[in-house]
């Protein structure tokens, strides 16, 4: 099966790619250039209805299929993946821009790895032992499938966050109806194929291709949807949570993030400054979980602020094809400007050390102009109410501000509205040990920041969301918890009776 191609197909339901209904054409664009990847015709509010009712009566059969039968099938799905690895590196680097090392040597990987792991996972559903807590009753607990599961998913990490979204709902039992961004639809309809080619059920993965206030709204407020499943800005979270409120939904929310990287005065500088770089420029900074206020015990500061500055000039721009380039574009023109704004406000009030507006050519000659590119940027000297410290600014920049004490330090990093993931960075084992259990975040890396894997969990405190992606947490998060309790005394008049009529 040919996964690359769609002509107009940009929904994928019952096992079939179909052209959408909504009416309104979109293309696809490659950021690199403007140029269109696909056109294709969004979702309307009927097919949603059509992804949810093959869904649903894909339910039944797939939610009491076996463990194991789930778990052969996803591990056919793992190993379809791995033969298209190409093609989904090549089709997410074009809808994207993230350059073609990071697709090859993380999301696709990844992406099998997440399969592999839920494969296992779909066999092992946890709960209290079977027993007599009563000493009158046994009582056990299944785990039982929610049912239709209503996920939309963002255009950061399209195939990736299409398979956090997919595979453990399925794992579990559970049917689905994804909505991916519009922006970057086509590794989420590639992963659904790829589904339907390993046998998987027609119906039990689907995928619709809309905008969020049609077809995502309708999706979130279907009646036969059981669930939501969300990751995008916190912003559109409160009204996603919003909707499925108005009919009791179960939510799983993953939201914006504002990740603190701190540093005291005894970390490793060199091993600091080469992680902030990496951690802050990952996907050209368009990851939640990337290092975005740096802080920086007062010794160290000046020193870690040239050392980043160093290697940010150093970065290679250019097409997101060619494997030796470091930084791609950002996502779309509009973004591009988005993040542009926030660091022009910022000159009138802080430092902008290095970075800026790309233009001119990129280390293999392309004409950055073409494209939604933005140089890696560092800003200083911002306080710490400032918009660029609070703010989510998902792009390449990185601020840094100094501080004096522990305290201090693990205050100001706590000091925003978000708490998805964080970092510190010292040699002292009490410090890191004080630092990930004060810092309020889902995840907290000691001297490293942005690595993830599959066995782990991954989501946020405070403003930043509830429910975890990836892990056993998360196949749990789409299960039901069901205790069951049977009598063992076959005795018809119970002593607790007497509570309600005669006496002991």
């Amino acid at each position: 099966m040919d996964l690359t191609s769609f002509d107009e197909g940009a929904q994928y339901i019952a096992g079939r790619l179909t052209t959408g209904t909504g009416g309104e054409r979109f293309s696809v664009v490659n950021p690199a250039d403007g140029s269109t990847v696909q056109e294709l015709t969004l979702a309307g509010t009927e097919d949603v209805d059509t992804a949810v009712a093959a869904a649903k009566a894909a339910l039944p059969e797939w939610s009491r299929a076996t463990p194991g039968t789930r778990a052969e099938a996803l591990l056919k799905l793992a190993a379809v993946l791995g033969e298209h690895a190409e093609d989904f590196a090549r089709v997410e680097t074009a809808q994207t821009g993230k350059p073609i090392k990071l697709s090859t040597e993380f999301d696709v990987p990844g992406t099998v790895d997440n399969t592999s792991f839920f494969a296992g996972a779909a066999r092992n559903l946890e709960g209290k032992a079977a027993g007599e807590y009563s000493g009158d009753h046994t009582s056990y607990v299944r785990r039982e499938a929610i049912g239709v599961v209503g996920s939309i998913s963002p255009w950061n990490y399209p195939l990736q966050m299409a398979a956090w979204k997919i595979l453990p709902a399925v794992a579990a039992g559970n049917t689905i109806v994804l909505k991916p961004a519009e922006l970057t639809p086509l590794t989420s309809l590639m992963f659904a194929r790829a589904c339907t080619e390993a046998g998987i059920p027609d119906g039990v993965v689907n995928v619709v291709t809309g905008a969020g206030r049609v077809a995502g709204e309708h999706l979130i407020s279907h009646a036969d949807v059981s669930m939501v499943s969300f990751t995008g800005s916190t912003a559109v979270g409160k009204r996603v949570a919003e909707i499925a409120t108005a009919t009791v939904k179960r939510t799983h929310l993953e939201l914006g993030g504002k990740a603190p990287f701190v540093v005291f005065d005894d970390a490793d500088l060199d091993a600091a400054v080469n992680g902030a770089v990496a951690a802050s420029l990952i996907n050209s900074g368009q990851d939640c979980t990337a290092a975005t206020r740096a802080y920086v015990q007062r010794p160290l500061y000046r020193a870690f602020v040239d050392g980043v500055a160093e290697l940010y000039r150093a970065v290679r721009l250019g097409h997101p094809l060619n494997p030796q380039t470091d930084l791609g574009p950002l996502v779309s023109f509009t973004h591009r400007d988005r993040v542009a704004g926030f660091v022009e406000r910022a000159r009138s009030y802080a430092t902008v050390v290095t970075g800026g507006p790309a233009d001119g050519k990129g280390h293999d000659g392309t004409d950055l102009g073409l494209g939604a590119y933005y140089r890696p940027t560092l800003i200083t000297d911002a306080a710490q109410d400032s918009e660029v410290v609070q703010g989510e600014i998902f792009g390449p920049v990185l601020v840094v501000l100094p501080f004096d004490s522990d305290e201090e330090g693990l205050r100001l990093a706590n000091d925003t509205p978000y708490g998805l993931a964080a970092s510190a960075w010292t040699t002292n084992v009490h410090r890191s040990l004080r630092a990930t259990r004060e810092i309020a975040a889902g995840c907290v890396w000691v001297n490293d920041h942005i690595p993830i894997i599959s066995e782990m969990p991954h989501g946020g405190y405070k403003a930043s969301g509830y429910g975890k992606d990836m892990s056993q947490y998360s196949l749990d998060e789409y299960t039901q918890v069901k205790h069951v309790m049977y009598d063992t005394t076959a005795v018809a008049r119970k002593d607790w009776h007497r509570t309600i009529f005669g006496d002991r």
